[in-house]
């Protein structure tokens, strides 16, 4: 790895404190989606993709579609501890001219390259990108992050076939497998058995890993560039509300929170930055 575990980890925890200001500002937000897709936001921007936050329109760039769009506090928290735009501009989620939208919106933020929001539309929008990619004969790789609740959708299965037959060697995908949606685990709401396989069985070259082992989600990749032919989807076992303290409940999709709630979580992850940075 070109970074340090121990950078990774702390890095990992950055976006998670930078996520929990965007909401804080709004008292609420997609807290526990947020929270599980952290170490794969690090371990993208912090060690795997191409990417120029001086010039966020750079054409040799690797894309990041994240179809999953609520989820937009933890990209937005990766691209400000990026430099993409100010870490200030956090504070600022939800609010009338903001760039910050609650979902990703490619026309108002530096860093974001595709809107998302409706659920399933985001991966048919990196397959349809991949594709023009491949076509034109481009070496760059585009990345898409679905949610396990997501996955209900058809629209993500008909994607799914497509991505197959076009042999999209150069998209690669992850599933939050944090295993809640909205209203429920997702096992009790629409089960979708064996996430891997499924894929597997569409045609894709999948992978499962542990989504808060950095190193695992970075070998992962990397194995998954091997395979020329398929495009790849990696299933992150992840926790909802992963290092959130008060997010550790049944219901944590949406949560509102008070200003206390929040400082004893920032209080909880400063405490674990500190404990990463004294370790050898």
């Amino acid at each position: 790895m070109k970074k340090s575990l121990k950078e990774m980890n702390i890095f990992a925890a950055q976006i998670r404190k930078a996520a929990l200001r965007a909401m804080n500002a709004f008292h609420g937000g997609h807290v526990g989606g947020s929270m599980s897709m952290s170490d794969l936001m690090a371990a993208l921007y912090g060690e795997v993709m191409k990417v120029d936050p001086k010039n966020p329109q750079w054409e040799e760039r690797d894309w990041l579609v994240v179809s999953k769009g609520h989820c937009g506090p933890a990209v937005y928290g990766t691209l400000a501890l990026m430099g993409y735009f100010p870490e200030d501009e956090l504070d600022t989620l939800n609010k009338e001219g903001t760039r910050l939208p609650s979902h990703c919106d490619r026309n108002r933020t530096p860093g974001i390259d595709m809107t998302t929001g409706s659920l399933g539309q985001g991966v048919s929008a990196a397959v349809g990108i991949a594709w023009g990619m491949q076509y034109q004969k481009k070496p760059n790789y585009v990345y898409t992050i679905l949610g396990d609740g997501e996955c209900d959708e058809g629209q993500v299965w008909e994607a799914a076939l497509f991505a197959a037959t076009k042999k999209l060697g150069h998209l690669i995908g992850f599933v939050d497998y944090n295993k809640k949606q909205l209203d429920g685990y997702t096992k009790d709401i629409c089960d979708l058995g064996d996430l891997r396989q499924k894929f597997e069985d569409f045609g894709w070259h999948s992978q499962e890993v542990d989504g808060h082992d950095i190193p695992a989600i970075v070998a992962a990749i990397e194995e998954a560039k091997k395979v020329a032919d398929k495009p790849s989807m990696i299933v992150l076992n992840t926790i909802k509300g992963k290092d959130c303290c008060f997010a550790d409940t049944f219901y944590n999709h949406f949560v509102r929170f008070p200003e206390e709630d929040y400082e004893a979580a920032i209080k909880e992850l400063d405490a674990k930055i500190a404990k990463l940075e004294s370790e050898g």
